[in-house]
């Protein structure tokens, strides 16, 4: 019931050996009229890797992700999928998709279990096997007990988890999750990373954007950083804050009146100064000692506090701090 095509089967076994990329854009281009929304990005994505894009609103993460499914025709550049151009094996490549898009789509009116047999028809699907499959994806995203549920009555947190799990229903080798989390309060947010830990330990290959920085550095192994629609970094999270922050930062406060003024004090303590509204980041590789040195020198902050340098730190450094719409 799954895919018989035999050169699908010959590629399969060839990504094993040699690891061939199971996505690759190459001066990848999206324009709208005048706008280009993506602007001449290549990256490749390895199989069972989980890879992210990373960027403020606007900057083309979405659109990228629309062209990766074959639901967006790219301006100029190349792309595959799978070893597959999805503007002209739109059908194949989309069978081996699994897609989570920032709004749920679930059919209100229908049972929890009913929307992925329903969904899993599009595919082609034998009900026998959706019969299954349906009970098993229930499992895996906790919602066994909700499967005769209509989707109207689910909270937020079980209608991601079952987009995801009709994202799985025809098996897919890649997972597109766009904005997975958004709108998810803490538990139902440190779940759903459970969920999706199983699927890379399954060998699943997901590509994810994300505005939480904290998801990108648990669950991303690699991530592209997008801004303006070109990419400006690209590595690990840990390789990205090694190589543009520092190990911890200091945060200080004077008072929204003082700060600014107490930048000329604090220059040449830190390997980089920050100064904000409400408080200073000072960027060391010893945060301990450098608030130790503000305190011999009299400087006497409102409030301190010493953390350990984030992917945010990275992510604003390279996009800047400004709202875009």
């Amino acid at each position: 019931m799954r895919r018989t095509e035999p050169c699908f089967f010959l590629w399969v076994a060839a990504c094993s050996v040699h690891a061939v990329p199971v996505i690759q854009a190459q001066n990848l281009t999206k324009k709208f009229g005048d706008f280009t929304a993506v602007d001449g990005i290549s990256f490749e994505v390895a199989p069972g890797e989980s890879f992210g894009l990373l960027g403020p609103n606007g900057a083309g993460k979405s659109t990228t992700m629309r062209m990766i499914g074959g639901t967006s025709l790219r301006t100029s550049g190349s792309l595959t999928v799978l070893g597959l151009d999805p503007e002209e094996r739109g059908p194949e490549v989309r069978a081996s998709l699994g897609v989570v898009p920032q709004q749920d789509s679930l059919d209100e009116e229908l049972r929890a279990r009913d929307n992925l047999i329903v969904y899993g028809r599009y595919f082609g699907l034998p009900r026998a096997y959706l019969e299954t499959k349906a009970d098993e994806l229930l499992e895996f995203a906790q919602l066994t007990e909700k499967a005769k549920a209509k989707v109207n009555a689910l909270s937020g947190g079980m209608k991601r988890r079952l987009t995801i799990a009709r994202g799985l229903v025809n098996e897919p080798r890649i997972l597109l999750l766009d904005e997975p989390t958004t709108g998810l309060d803490p538990q139902a947010r440190h779940i759903l990373w459970d969920r999706l830990f199983r699927l890379k330990e399954q060998g699943v290959t997901l590509v994810i954007t994300t505005h939480f920085m904290d998801e990108a550095e648990q669950l991303c192994d690699r991530l592209v950083v997008i801004d303006h629609g070109k990419i400006v970094a690209e590595g690990s999270p840990q390789a990205l804050i090694r190589e543009y922050s520092t190990r911890e930062v200091v945060e200080v406060r004077f008072g929204s009146a003082r700060n600014a003024a107490m930048e000329a004090e604090l220059r040449g303590m830190a390997e980089r100064i920050e100064v904000l509204p409400d408080r200073i980041l000072l960027y060391a590789r010893d945060g301990e000692g450098l608030l130790e040195q503000i305190s011999r020198r009299g400087l006497n902050p409102l409030t301190s506090l010493v953390r350990r340098s984030s992917l945010e730190d990275v992510f604003l450094r390279l996009t800047g701090r400004s709202l875009i719409d």
